[in-house]
C-alpha cells in the first residue's frame, strides 16, 4: 500500500518541489554507465525523476510503482513518453530482460513485509538478463538515522506554485524492532488546486491553512541479513559500496544474476 505522499495527488505534486536536490541519483547514473546498461527497470519509480534522467541518456526504461498519483505526476513531465510506466509492484511485471534493476532512495526499505520483499527480489532477478545487476541502498541501522526525525531538525518553508507557502516537517512516531514509523506534516493555504481557495475554480479568495499528513514505515535491515537474502534468491553479491551522498550511513548493494542461470 502506497504511503499518502505517493497515493494522494496533492502530496504527490509536492514531492519534487520539496526535495529538488536529487544528487543521490548521480551515483545510480554512474552505475548504469559503469555497467553499460541500455535497458533498466526502476522499481518504485515514484514521480519518475530517475527514470527520466536515464531516458535523457538514451536508456530504455521501465518504471513501476504502486502509487497511481505519483505515476500521474511522472506521466505529465516532459519526455515521459520515452518511459514505459507500469502501475503496480514488481511482483506483477510483464516478461522483461533488462541489464539493470534499481531501487533508489528509500524504495528497498519501504518494502517492509518480509514476504513481499522476497517476492520483489525474485521478480527483479527474473526481469534481469543473465549477468544483469540489481542495485539498491539501505540505511545502516547502527547509525540510527531516525533520531534526527523531528520538527526541530526537519522544519522547512518552501514556496511551491499552486500551493503557496508550504511548511513541512517530520516526526518520529514509533520504533519497533527493525520497523521505524514517522509522519510528515505539510501545511499550506488552500487545497493545492492552484488557487488556494479550496474549490478548484482558479480564483484566490483566501482561506484557512490546510494540513496534510503522510505516515511511512521503513524496515532497517542489517547488512548481513540483506546479503543472506540475496544469496538465497540466486544473486551473486559483487559489492557493498558507500553512498556518496551519505558517506558512512548507507549500504549500496550491487548484486548480479549469474550468467547462464
Amino acid at each position: 500500500m502506497a504511503d499518502e505522499i505517493f497515493h494522494d495527488r496533492r502530496l504527490a505534486e509536492l514531492y519534487d518541489p520539496l526535495d529538488p536536490d536529487r544528487g543521490d541519483l548521480d551515483a545510480y547514473l554512474l552505475l548504469a554507465e559503469e555497467f553499460g546498461a541500455r535497458k533498466v527497470l526502476d522499481i518504485g519509480c515514484g514521480t519518475g525523476v530517475f527514470a527520466l534522467l536515464l531516458a535523457d541518456r538514451g536508456v530504455k526504461v521501465v518504471g513501476v510503482d504502486p502509487a497511481g498519483a505519483s505515476l500521474d505526476v511522472a506521466r505529465a513531465k516532459p519526455g515521459a513518453d520515452r518511459v514505459r510506466w507500469i502501475h503496480g509492484d514488481a511482483t506483477a511485471l510483464p516478461p522483461l530482460q533488462v541489464d539493470l534493476v534499481t531501487m533508489t532512495a528509500n524504495v528497498a526499505q519501504a518494502i517492509v513485509d518480509p514476504e513481499l520483499w522476497r517476492r520483489t527480489l525474485t521478480a527483479a532477478r527474473e526481469a534481469l538478463r543473465p549477468g544483469g545487476r540489481l542495485v539498491f541502498e539501505t540505511r545502516d541501522p547502527a547509525r540510527r538515522a531516525w533520531e534526527a526525525w523531528n520538527r526541530d531538525d526537519s522544519y522547512r518553508v518552501t514556496e511551491v506554485p499552486g500551493f503557496g507557502t508550504v511548511e513541512s516537517w517530520v516526526e518520529l512516531t514509533e520504533v519497533t524492532g527493525q520497523l521505524v514509523t514517522f509522519r510528515w506534516h505539510y501545511t499550506f493555504d488552500g487545497d493545492g488546486d492552484g488557487d488556494g481557495d479550496g474549490d478548484g475554480d482558479g480564483r484566490t479568495r483566501g482561506g484557512d491553512k490546510k494540513e496534510l499528513t503522510s505516515d511511512s514505515t521503513l524496515r532497517f535491515r542489517e547488512r548481513h541479513e540483506v546479503e543472506v537474502e540475496l544469496a538465497a534468491h540466486g544473486y551473486v553479491l559483487e559489492d557493498v559500496r558507500d553512498a556518496p551522498d551519505r558517506p558512512g550511513r548507507e549500504f549500496v548493494f550491487v548484486a548480479r544474476r549469474p550468467p547462464g542461470v
